[in-house]
């Protein structure tokens, strides 16, 4: 059929754009005259003219002409109309390719009165009555009607004004006048014609039967030879009339009207037919689509069943929600006689629309396990949608570039035109987010945002996808565990749900900086996990001690990174050798760590004791205690024989007021007796001691702690430190580098002033020579170092107390 098709129906032409050839392109319509002029068309010239442009079914566009429209060339009973379509893909329309059609249409018997009520227009014209002529009665001239009736024209036959008839009064305007309001006016050998939009001025609304219809009452004044003519020129066009109930439309037009009867006494039906798209139904097409025509005394009624042939579904938004409404281009024509027309034929199109109705879209996950692909159908939707874009990851993405983005998307479509859209994802696509749910199953989610279009009202909606598939895919981590001497270590592999997972202990995150604090080792190279930490620990559980084993456990959690839900649980479990607790050093001094077990939670560490309850341990931790003395002291007993000597002593645990010990640890240090040694003497003088001195780089820092203790220093954010007279400030020095055992830092001299400059004055010394100054009301007062889990070279610092004191002249205080 080619780009354009024609038809002829009656008094109407219609030709149509095919929406297969004309799809995505700009157009331009014209219309060609009988001179070849080009005339572009447009809403008010559609109106004033008799042209209608509509869309039809699944985005077809149709051009209708009535046969006395103003391009139109009538002769007789055959009535010719020449289009020009010009097409482009662009909007400035260069480029455009021109497409000419020219339609004749054989269109016969005219009747004395035709109205047409189309979607844009109304349209009345009639036949002239012309008296006849007397013979050898004098023609008139030109000039002599320019002397009498200015405005008349001069032709043969010609329209001179329209009078309208309102209720308040009657205007009259020249055709001039009326073309520039938009009617359209004409005349042929024996017709007059009057054309308005239902929005012209002079329009009214008359309800007649509960029907509301638009109505324009004029007379139209020619003028043929010498005799001035008027004719009734009233049209009246049906506007509601339109019900939905029970699923069926009923239409309903009421008959003989008062606009279209004045004068009128004795009506007499002819004819009454319809239709669907200007193509008239016998009854028994009629039965067959389950429609009912009532033709009775004041109105005819026309019922469809919405959804039934002939019409068609079209897509609707209404506050961003997806509907549908059933659409029907109904047309009825009714030929009545009378006492003052004869006949009258009227033709009615109405273009009927179902009140919006919301319709849920369907979303399918299908998925393709083999393949690892979800593959999601949304739909279905009529043919009038288009995918227009998909929100992935909060951008939008144009649905030609999802690709890139992993996508694959088609549509579908279905033998009644309908269509749906297939989103395909594997599940290893960077925006489908994969979690863990339980055991092997892992959930994979897709959560993206479709956005559509309709044609041709290009109404937007969008639609939310989120599909959730649950595959059994998942790889847990596992763990192999193992001690050396004085470690346990926890060896993770990697599964594939764990990324996101953190190692905690209990509830401390175990992070690097965590455990560099504690000397744990952690590393993580992708694929495997390794922890490895000390027998003595602040996290290790002891849980069984016998004189010969000791076990030694350590818990590590994985838990979800997002919700910190605990997702696996790891232990190694180790027998330690109880010498790892104890260390007798040839010296006669013991150093000795009691463990706290699992079950013991109420036991406090720093209340254990040895057998003299004054001897308390040097070292807290939260599970441990670690003692250091001498094997002469703390109560320790001894016992000889003839190879050994053995030092005992207990670690106790006493209650409030209870004398009875609910912890008891004893321990023995033997030292061998008897022992010779042979070694080489030689007398030699011993040469004084020398110093060589020597150049290197020392890295020294000095802090200040809040406590006694030294366990907690002044961070930076807390400077100024702000003391009252007399507070005592505790300093530490430390040697950090370099970390070598035979060093030992010692302080020469030490002074303080009165600004941040170390030579300002005044200076006041704190140490002389490493000695407190003697002149100083409150002496510097040193603190010893013990080795700890921080001090790993008590040699390597220097901590000494300062009490608060400022620099005073006379009276007044010295400031800077």
């Amino acid at each position: 059929t080619g780009p354009l098709s024609l038809e002829c129906l009656g008094n109407l032409l219609r030709i149509t754009l095919s929406a297969e050839y004309f799809e995505d392109k700009y157009l331009s319509l014209f219309v060609i005259d009988q001179s070849g002029t080009a005339w572009e068309l447009d809403e008010a010239m559609a109106a004033q003219c008799g042209y209608t442009v509509a869309y039809t079914t699944w985005g077809s566009i149709e051009f209708r002409a009535s046969a006395l429209s103003c391009h139109s060339h009538l002769e007789k009973d055959v009535f010719t109309v020449t289009v020009q379509i010009k097409a482009s893909h662009i909007p400035d329309m260069s480029n455009a390719k021109t497409h000419l059609k020219s339609a004749t249409c054989h269109y016969g018997p005219w009747s004395p009165r035709e109205l047409i009520c189309e979607n844009n227009y109304m349209e009345v014209s009639v036949r002239r009555e012309v008296p006849e002529t007397i013979k050898d009665f004098p023609q008139d001239e030109p000039e002599d009607w320019t002397l009498v009736f200015p405005e008349a024209k001069a032709e043969e036959a010609s329209i001179w004004q329209i009078i309208f008839h309102q209720p308040e009064e009657k205007r009259a305007l020249l055709v001039s006048n009326a073309w520039s309001a938009g009617y359209g006016l004409n005349t042929t050998d024996s017709r007059v014609l009057l054309r308005m939009p239902y929005t012209a001025a002079q329009v009214q609304l008359v309800e007649d039967q509960g029907i509301t219809f638009s109505v324009l009452r004029s007379s139209i004044f020619y003028k043929y030879q010498w005799m001035i003519l008027m004719l009734d020129t009233a049209v009246a066009c049906p506007v509601d009339g339109v019900d939905y109930t029970n699923k069926t439309i009923t239409w309903t037009v009421p008959k003989y009207i008062p606009p279209l009867s004045a004068g009128v006494t004795s009506f007499k039906d002819v004819l009454v037919e319809a239709g669907v798209d200007l193509c008239k139904l016998s009854a028994k097409e009629m039965a067959s689509r389950k429609y009912v025509l009532l033709n009775e005394l004041k109105a005819i009624t026309m019922k469809i069943p919405i959804g039934a042939e002939g019409g068609h579904y079209k897509t609707s938004v209404s506050n961003g929600y997806l509907g549908i409404k059933y659409s029907i281009n109904l047309f009825l024509e009714h030929q009545w006689e009378d006492n003052k027309w004869r006949l009258t034929k009227q033709t009615i199109i109405k273009e009927i629309e179902t009140p919006f109705e919301q319709v849920e879209v369907a979303i399918t996950n299908n998925l393709n396990l083999s393949a690892r692909i979800m593959n999601i159908t949304v739909g279905t939707f009529l043919p009038d949608v288009e995918l227009v874009n998909l929100t992935i990851e909060g951008v939008a993405v144009a649905v030609s570039e999802t690709v890139q983005h992993g996508y694959l998307i088609h549509s579908t479509r279905y033998a009644n035109g309908s269509k749906a859209y297939v989103i395909e994802v594997p599940f290893d696509a960077p925006s489908v987010k994969k979690e863990y749910m339980r055991e092997d199953m892992r959930a994979y989610t897709l959560n993206v945002t479709l956005a559509f279009i309709t044609y041709p009202s290009s109404e937007t909606f969008v639609i939310p996808v989120i599909a959730l598939s649950a595959v059994k895919d998942a790889v847990l981590p596992s763990a192999r565990g193992f001690c050396d001497g004085r470690n346990l270590h926890l060896i993770i592999t990697h599964g594939n749900v764990d990324q996101n997972w953190l190692p905690f202990i209990s509830d401390w995150h175990l992070t690097q900086e965590a455990a560099q604090k504690y000397n744990y080792i952690l590393r993580d190279n992708g694929t495997h996990l390794a922890i490895s930490v000390p027998f003595l620990s602040p996290h290790v559980s002891y849980e069984d001690f016998h004189t010969s084993a000791i076990k030694a456990s350590f818990y590590l959690t994985l838990k979800d990174g997002i919700t910190l839900a605990p997702r696996r649980d790891f232990s190694v479990s180790c027998i330690f050798s109880p010498t790892e607790l104890i260390q007798c050093l040839p010296n006669g001094t013991v150093v000795i760590t009691a463990i706290k077990l699992v079950g013991g939670e109420d036991l406090d560490t720093a209340l254990l004791v040895l057998r003299d309850r004054q001897c308390k341990p040097s070292l807290v931790t939260e599970k441990t205690a670690t003692f250091k003395f001498d094997v002469n002291t703390c109560g320790t007993s001894r016992k000889f024989n003839s190879t050994t000597m053995t030092y005992e002593n207990e670690v106790l645990y006493f209650r409030p007021g209870d004398d009875t010990p609910t912890y008891q640890l004893k321990f023995l240090c033997l030292y061998a007796v008897k022992q010779t040694a042979d070694f080489p003497y030689e007398s030699k003088k011993t040469p004084p001691p020398s110093i060589k001195p020597g150049l290197g780089c020392l890295a020294l820092s000095l802090k200040l702690f809040k406590e006694k203790s030294y366990s907690e220093p002044y961070q930076e954010s807390e400077y100024p430190v702000v003391k009252y007279l007399s507070e005592a400030l505790y300093f530490e020095v430390e040697l950090l580098q370099p970390k070598d055992a035979r060093l030992h830092l010692n302080l020469d001299d030490c002074w303080a002033t009165n600004s941040q400059r170390q030579d300002s004055l005044p200076q006041w010394h704190i140490l002389i020579h490493g000695c407190e100054n003697n002149k100083d009301s409150y002496r510097t007062v040193f603190h010893k170092v013990n080795y700890s889990l921080r001090v790993k070279f008590p040699q390597h610092l220097k901590r000494f107390e300062v009490r608060m004191f400022t620099f005073v002249q006379d009276t007044s205080l010295l400031q800077e």
